[in-house]
Order: C-alpha cells, then sequence, then structure tokens
C-alpha cells in the first residue's frame, strides 16, 4: 500500500464488505491494515494487528438468532447458533463480554427463551441484551422478556453500562412501531437517554445498541427508527460513537461525521438487500450458501477515544 493508497476511516468501514468470510481492518497513524478471517483466528490473537498496539478490550456482536423459527430459511437455528458458540469458543483469545441486538426468540415463548439461554450460555461470557419485535409478548409486552435478559432495566428494557471508559447504551425501538413498521424510541426513552449522557464528558467514547437501525437504512421497509435524530443529535457532542443494530440480517453500514453505523448478520438466517424483492422476510439461499451469509462481528477498541476495528465473521 503505497501513501497515495491509503485509505481513510469511511473507506476502510466499507472495505470490511468485501470478503464472505470477513476482514479486519484496524487504524494505526491513518493507515488500515486488513486480515483475512482465516489469518485472524489463526495467526494474530484478539487485539491485536499489523503494527497496532494490543487492545484495551474486545466484545461481540450477536444479533437475531430466532430460536424457534423452523422454515426454509434455515430449519435449525439452533444448530447454527450452536456452530456461532463453537466459533466464538475456538478464539485465540476470548473477548469481554457479547452483545445481542435482539430477536433472541422468533415468538417470545417460555420454551424458546429457555433454549436461547441454555445455548448462549455456553458462550460463557457476559451477555448484554436488548430486545427485537420477536421477544415482545403479543407484539408489545416486553415484560417477559426484561424479566430474563435485562432484570436491571428501566421502562421498556433500555439501561446503560460502562466499560474500561467506554459508555454503552442499549435502547428499545421495537414496543411501539411508526410509519411502514418504523421502530420508535418514545418521550420517556429520550428522556432517560438525555439524563443518562448529561454527566459525560464529550470525549467519552459511546457505543449505542439497539434492534432498529438508528438510521434511515431502507424506510420503506420499516428499517430505521422514525425519531432516531433527537437521540443522535444528544450523541453529536461525542467525539465517537458506534451504533450497533441488528434485524436487517445483514452487513450494513453507514459512516456520518464522527458516527458509524453498523448492523449485522444474523445468526439464523439472511434477509434480501434493501429493496431487492418484494420486502423484508426469511432469504431462501441454497444450503450450501446458507453459512456464508449469516456469522457473528467482533468489536476492537485499541484506543481510548476510538473503536477501530470491526471484524465480521461468516460461518463458513
Amino acid at each position: 500500500m503505497t501513501d497515495n493508497s491509503l485509505l481513510g476511516r469511511r473507506q476502510a468501514l466499507k472495505c470490511l464488505g468485501w470478503s464472505g468470510t470477513g476482514a479486519l481492518y484496524a487504524l494505526s497513524g491513518g493507515i488500515a491494515a486488513s486480515l483475512t478471517l482465516d489469518q485472524a483466528i489463526a495467526a494474530v490473537p484478539l487485539g491485536k494487528a499489523p503494527g497496532a498496539a494490543p487492545a484495551p478490550f474486545t466484545f461481540l456482536q450477536i444479533s437475531d438468532t430466532h430460536i424457534g423459527f423452523a422454515k426454509a430459511a434455515n430449519p435449525d437455528p439452533v444448530a447454527t447458533l450452536r456452530e456461532t458458540v463453537a466459533k466464538i469458543r475456538a478464539l485465540p483469545v476470548q473477548p469481554d463480554f457479547v452483545v445481542h441486538t435482539g430477536d433472541i426468540s422468533h415468538l417470545a415463548k417460555p420454551d424458546q427463551f429457555d433454549l436461547a439461554q441454555q445455548v448462549l450460555g455456553e458462550i460463557g461470557l457476559p451477555i448484554h441484551f436488548v430486545p427485537g419485535e420477536h421477544d415482545l409478548v403479543d407484539g408489545n409486552d416486553p415484560r417477559p422478556y426484561i424479566a430474563r435478559f435485562a432484570p436491571e432495566a428501566q421502562g421498556n428494557g433500555w439501561y446503560s453500562f460502562d466499560v474500561k471508559g467506554v459508555h454503552f447504551v442499549a435502547l428499545v425501538n421495537v414496543v411501539q412501531l411508526g410509519s411502514k413498521g418504523m421502530g420508535t424510541l418514545g418521550a420517556d426513552q429520550l428522556a432517560w437517554l438525555k439524563a443518562d449522557l448529561a454527566g459525560l464528558s464529550s470525549s467519552t467514547p459511546i457505543v449505542v445498541l439497539s434492534h432498529f437501525p438508528l438510521w434511515a437504512l431502507y424506510p420503506d421497509w420499516g428499517w430505521g427508527t422514525e425519531d432516531a435524530a433527537i437521540a443522535l443529535g444528544m450523541l453529536g457532542r461525542f467525539g465517537s460513537v458506534t451504533a450497533l443494530n441488528g434485524h436487517v440480517h445483514q452487513v450494513q453500514r453507514k459512516l456520518e461525521g464522527h458516527m458509524s453505523f453498523h448492523a449485522a448478520r444474523s445468526t439464523a438466517y439472511p434477509q434480501p438487500a434493501p429493496g431487492v424483492g418484494p420486502g423484508p422476510g426469511p432469504l431462501v439461499v441454497a444450503p450450501e450458501q446458507l453459512r456464508s451469509q449469516i456469522g457473528v462481528s467482533t468489536l476492537r477498541f485499541a484506543a481510548s477515544d476510538t473503536p477501530i476495528a470491526i471484524l465480521d465473521a461468516a460461518l463458513a
């Protein structure tokens, strides 16, 4: 890579989608260094990249496990989740924790929650959850989800926590839906968010977790959050904001100033690309292609103010 071909952060994030098995990009001194997933697992411990210092911590994002789903797109999502668990356990250095960005279950039934807890517990790491719309009983009741997966949460399941100087905010945008099925945050949650952020320095790195994307990925399919602009306005004073979501079952990214947005794969089944076909829903692919379109993401913080790398790993 010559000086004239150095990638900016925007380009580096875009390039993560080149490889079906994922690629790691770490920025050091403005230079983007890359590894394939096989190289990352076989040769480079978590938290390191060529020319980069060890990261203070790493964590994994998994999403849309859909335990209870049993249709043609994936008749056995428990099996693919267990493959994901095995991939995580095989990492040479274990991450600090996991975040799950919703749709733990498919129909929010007690037996589905039970099985999800059992299989996810096999990871052996702390897990922080946000709910998806499939985790709500009768489509709008988050209480069974909260009791199992976020007992310390407030309101409909929102909360925050801190890890080594990074502030994590877990938002709920699935309880009340807006136009075309878009997510909403609501006045109560937005008031809580304002208070939660009030005491933080603008140099604090922020990671926001939600199920629906916080950017207008494809509003015609409900892929967005109707009142997200209010929340993003509150986050505007922070120098580093990373928003992670699920729901769309595919890697999608946007970089807007100092805010980066990342939509993760499902561990269960893919969905069509935005605007391709009649609408969203389980996408049936050839069985030998399924594992190349589902998987897990790793995020690495190597500096106090900047998340520098995201590794998107497919199961195949």
